[in-house]
Parts: structure tokens; C-alpha cells; sequence
């Protein structure tokens, strides 16, 4: 571990670096913001020490101040942009002396008009998300499979550590396939830049926040994948990640000061245990562990009580969110981050941006936990403005147990319906993000044992329950694997890469199986896309008897009746238990067959299956 602080330390105070170009970050920014302050941070050779920054005239735009750093790399300006401050390009200047050593443009552009309209419409429960790694899902422009002078060149589909070369150009030409589906949002693991020597396939180790990186395509595809989208009434999230950045990151290399980045006397690794977060008992440092060590060595972590850190992560939010029209924010590691910067960070976005949605990756275990990270009813000091989640405790103790475990007291289908019951701690459960796997866990289809009616039950439930859905690529078409490590379920989506064998893009290069899984659910999600009460309507559930569990969605315009027969048998139940629900309807029309059955009697499901039915009068 000491050898690694050493190198560490070698990489932070390598002034090395030599750099005739002026940066500024945010590259640009926009009039008419709701927020008028913007710090502007500078890096170049020689822009301090001595620099005096001036600004020419420029109708309602003000200098505030400038900061210095310990590294005369870097400077810091504060400005304000008034109301009545008008799109164009300012001038600054860096005076030594009473000369001009040198200046830079800085753009204000107009804010695009279609933000309420097409773009950044946010994300809801109305949605069914779809999750991407899009490394592994296509690659649609084989020329940017490697990029001179990035550090990462490997390229090797035999290798699920390597890059494989899938990009945004590759999701864009299957968007027809997505929308069939029955997906309208996608949510793309991290587009930024990640110049990492290896394991660049994920995103997660940023080097450059403002560069999308150019093995996917670059600004220009990714500007253009979002155009697609909203033109089809589509939606996009982006994954942040603020807890760290990738080793290689410019602001670690060649710091601004000491202060950027957690450093601790020997390396040290965060505990991973979110518990003391919460814990009344917690000592300090356990806490100081938790949310200041380095998530990996590779990952340095980032100081947010720093202001200058915390204004340079928020603009990027910022910025992102209006340069592309996001309609929603994923944030990784959210439990890793500073919490009262996080709240910071998620009031300044929702301020400009209402609609937005953010939901945080919590991959904690316990629902007071989780609930802890989002808008709760607890009377405790930490009060989080974060709207949603990822909901770990219904895929953990919620629907796994469901299709893996017998029937108990508090095991199987029970298990579904105990942790379903404690949504009362949320101020808003629909806002929580549901799924079934993604790129951190084992594929769904591998933990319910390749078994097609499990699988099905497992995809009914997902476009059923409360909540926002997110289906992760590939299982539709039975992708498979277990987490072991994690790499082995972020497989290629077969058939996006000229020259794959079988092609699951189109039926004919789907085996029976997976084209009856596909159709199952497709033919759900679009069911969905139409149905006020799965969208936004109230949930009733009851308790669960002989591992059969029956629960309702409604609203006052429809009412979907869902039974979950989680025995090896058909199993009948008598009707009447739910005359609460299904007074005034006298027949059932199943969702995926289109059979219609009468509701006066007894129901009879069969083994391993979860009816849907749409009640009718």
C-alpha cells in the first residue's frame, strides 16, 4: 500500500505538464439561466502568478472575482449573468503590469426553446428505461474502434476485459428495435471521456468531464443518438458519477492544490459500509472511511466540501443537462458521495430544471438504509431532496426471493410482499427505480435458472409493479450470466457487430425461446405504454396465501388485476377475497393471450406464472 501512495504522489506533483492552449471549463455557458453566478475555472502555463483578469464591456455580465491556486496553472473567475445579458462571446483578458499577456473568447449561448417541449421532458413512472452499456451493444462506426493517442488500444471481443468497440452510432441504428420493445428512455452507462491504460469499457473513471469520450463517436454522436431520441418522443439519461474520477483525470495529474482529492497518510480504501452513515453509534472515522476513502486505487476521490470542486461538478450537471436535453440523472455511488453536497448538487439542477428526474444508485442492504438516501418521513438530522432510487431491496429481498425461494412466513413470494409493505418510509416510492439486473449484478435469467416461466414471471413483475422499470440490454433475448465477476454479464448484445453469427435484433436470428420471451415482453411494455393505471395509478396488494400473490393496479379510468402463482401447480383461488377491487367488473381479459374470462367464481392460474388481466365490466 505504500508503494501505492508513492506513485501517488509522484503523479499528483508532476508539474511536468506543458499546455499552450487556454481551457475553461464550462467550455461555455448560456443567458437566461435561473442561477446568474459562474465560476469559471482557467487552466494553462502562466496564467498566474501576477495576472490581473479584466473584462471588456459586455451589457449585464459582471466580474466578481478571481481566485488563485497553489499550482499557477490554474485560476478560478466569478462572474454573473445578468437577466438582461444578451448571447455573444465575451473577452477576457489576463493583465501583467498594465499589458495584455493574452485573452480568451468565452461564448454565451441562447437557451434552446424546445427545453419544456421536446427536450428535458424528465423521467417517470410513465417510462420503461433501458440500460446500455454502449460499449457491448453495437458498433456502428468501426472507425473510432481505436483512437491515436489514447491510452487504451486494446481491441478484442474475445476478451470481456477489453474494449469491443460498441458506440452511440450502434444504439442509434437499433432505436427501431428499442421502440418496438416498448422502451422510451434510455439510460447509457458514462459517455465521458475515460483515458485509462485499461478496463475503459465501462465509463466510470472520468479524465475528462466536457470531452464525450471519442471511442463512442464523440459530442457530434452523441448530440445525435439524443436528437433521434426526442424526435421519437424518447427520453435520455446520463449516468454521473461525482464520487471520483479516473487516475488519468487532468485534475489529479496536475492538481489545482492538495485540497481537490481526499489524501490520507497511507492509502486508503473506503469501508463500503453505509451503515455508519446512519449508525448513531458510528465513530467518526468509521464514517470519515466510509465517505472519503478511494472507492478503488485507480479512482481517486474527489473532496467535495472543497467549493472549487463542488461549483466544477455542479456546472458540469448543469451543463450537461442543457447542452443535450437530458431528460434524467443516474448517480453512481451516490452513498460514497458528501451528502450535503449531493443535496446541493440535485436542488441546483431541479432549480433550473423541474421536470428533471435523479434517482442515485444505493446498493445498500436494508430498507432503512436505502430510504435513508432519498425523500423519507424520518425525523432525523439528514434530510435528502434526492427523489428517487435504485431500488436494490425489491430486486434483493423483493423479487429474487420471490422466484428462487419456497413459499414461508417470511421467505419467497412472501418476501415480495413484506418489503413492499414497508414503502411508507418514502415520500414518494413511484419515483424509485425497479429492475431485475443490471451491469453490476447477475442476469436474471442465470438466477432464476434459465427457466422460461420464471423469466417470464420476472418480466411481468418488473412492467406491472410501482415505480419506474428499467430493463437491462439483452434480457429480452435471455442474455445470461452471473457476476462472477462482474464483466461476465456485460456480454456483446448479439448481432451488433457485422459478421456475428445469429443476429437477436430480428426474429429470424432468435431461437424459439427467446423470440417467445421477446414477445412476452414486448408485448407488456407496450400494454404499458398505454396503461393509465400501471403508469400512474395506485397499488393494492394482498397478503400472499399458498405462494399465490394478487395485487392491483387502478386509477379511476382502469383496473389491472395481477396473480402471481409461484407454486410448481395451477393453483384456484376464490374471487371474492378481492371484491374490494373488483366491484363492478364482471370479466377479465388476459393481457397476453386476449382470452377474457368471468371473475365471478374462483381464478385459476397456472404453474409458475403471473396473470395479467384488465378488468371489464
Amino acid at each position: 500500500m505504500r508503494n501505492i501512495l508513492l506513485v501517488l504522489l509522484f503523479i499528483v506533483y508532476d508539474r511536468s505538464f506543458a499546455q499552450d492552449n487556454v481551457d475553461v471549463y464550462p467550455t461555455h455557458w448560456w443567458t437566461g439561466m435561473k442561477e446568474p453566478s459562474l465560476q469559471l475555472l482557467v487552466r494553462s502555463t502562466g496564467i498566474q502568478p501576477g495576472n490581473q483578469v479584466v473584462i471588456e464591456p459586455y451589457a449585464g455580465v459582471t466580474l466578481v472575482r478571481t481566485h488563485t491556486f497553489s499550482n499557477p496553472h490554474y485560476l478560478a473567475i466569478d462572474l454573473l449573468i445578468g437577466k438582461s445579458a444578451k448571447p455573444g462571446k465575451l473577452r477576457l483578458k489576463f493583465m501583467k503590469a498594465g499589458k495584455e499577456q493574452r485573452s480568451i473568447s468565452y461564448e454565451l449561448k441562447a437557451r434552446n426553446k424546445e427545453n419544456g417541449k421536446m427536450r428535458i421532458k424528465g423521467i417517470s413512472s410513465e417510462d420503461l428505461v433501458y440500460l446500455i452499456m454502449p460499449d457491448r451493444f453495437s458498433n456502428g462506426d468501426p472507425s473510432n474502434d481505436k483512437v491515436p493517442g489514447m491510452k487504451d488500444q486494446s481491441l478484442d471481443r474475445s476478451d470481456v476485459s477489453k474494449r469491443h468497440g460498441g458506440d452511440l452510432k450502434g444504439i442509434e441504428d437499433h432505436l427501431d428495435y428499442l421502440q418496438d420493445l416498448g422502451v422510451t428512455a434510455l439510460w447509457l452507462n458514462p459517455v465521458l471521456e475515460n483515458d485509462m491504460p485499461e478496463r475503459t469499457e465501462h465509463g466510470y473513471a472520468i479524465t475528462d468531464h466536457y470531452t464525450i469520450d471519442p471511442r463512442l463517436g464523440g459530442v457530434a454522436a452523441y448530440h445525435s443518438l439524443i436528437g433521434k431520441l426526442h424526435q421519437r418522443g424518447m427520453k435520455i439519461i446520463q449516468d454521473a458519477v461525482y464520487n471520483h474520477v479516473g487516475i488519468e483525470h487532468f485534475l489529479f495529474r496536475d492538481l489545482p492544490d492538495s485540497t481537490w482529492f481526499h489524501f490520507w497518510p497511507s492509502y486508503t480504501n473506503t469501508t463500503y459500509k453505509d451503515q455508519t452513515l446512519m449508525d448513531p453509534y458510528a465513530s467518526a472515522i468509521d464514517k470519515k472511511k466510509m465517505s472519503d476513502g478511494w472507492f478503488v486505487p485507480s479512482m481517486p476521490d474527489l473532496n467535495q466540501n472543497n467549493p472549487y470542486v463542488a461549483s466544477f461538478l455542479v456546472q458540469h450537471a448543469i451543463w450537461c443537462t442543457e447542452e443535450f436535453g437530458l431528460d434524467g440523472w443516474r448517480i453512481d455511488t451516490y452513498a460514497y458521495n458528501d451528502l450535503a453536497f449531493m443535496n446541493r448538487c440535485n436542488k441546483a439542477l431541479l432549480v433550473e430544471y423541474p421536470q428533471l428526474h435523479i434517482f442515485g444508485e444505493t446498493w445498500v442492504h436494508g430498507i432503512p438504509n436505502q430510504s435513508f438516501f432519498t425523500a423519507n418521513v424520518y425525523d432525523i438530522p439528514y434530510k435528502s431532496n434526492l427523489p428517487g432510487v435504485t431500488d436494490f431491496q425489491l430486486n434483493f429481498y423483493g423479487i429474487v426471493p420471490t422466484l428462487t425461494q419456497p413459499f414461508g412466513w417470511t421467505e419467497g413470494v412472501n418476501r415480495l410482499y413484506n418489503t413492499t409493505s414497508n414503502d411508507f418510509v418514502y415520500r414518494a416510492p413511484m419515483k424509485n427505480v425497479i429492475f431485475l439486473d443490471n451491469h453490476d449484478v447477475s442476469r436474471i435469467f442465470s438466477v432464476v435458472g434459465e427457466d422460461i416461466s420464471k423469466m417470464k414471471m420476472a418480466l411481468a413483475w418488473l412492467l406491472t409493479f410501482r415505480g419506474i422499470p428499467q430493463l437491462y440490454y439483452g434480457s429480452e433475448v435471455l442474455m445470461k450470466n452471473f457476476a462472477n465477476p462482474d464483466i461476465l454479464v456485460r456480454q456483446d448484445f448479439p448481432g451488433g457487430w457485422a459478421g456475428d453469427t445469429a443476429n437477436k435484433f430480428t426474429a429470424a436470428g432468435r431461437t424459439a425461446p427467446e423470440n417467445d420471451v421477446f414477445n412476452y415482453c414486448r408485448t407488456l411494455a407496450n400494454f404499458r405504454k398505454q396503461s393509465s393505471a400501471i403508469k400512474t395509478g395506485h397499488l393494492m396488494q394482498y397478503v400472499p396465501e399458498e405462494s399465490v400473490y394478487v395485487y392491483f393496479r387502478y386509477d379511476t379510468k382502469q383496473t389491472v388485476m395481477c396473480i402471481m402463482n409461484a407454486n410448481n401447480k395451477e393453483m384456484t383461488i376464490a374471487a371474492d377475497r378481492f371484491n374490494e377491487r373488483t366491484k363492478g367488473f364482471s370479466k377479465a381479459r388476459d393481457i397476453i393471450t386476449g382470452s377474457v374470462t368471468g371473475i365471478d367464481g374462483k381464478l385459476t392460474t397456472p404453474a409458475q406464472t403471473l396473470a395479467v388481466y384488465e378488468l371489464q365490466p
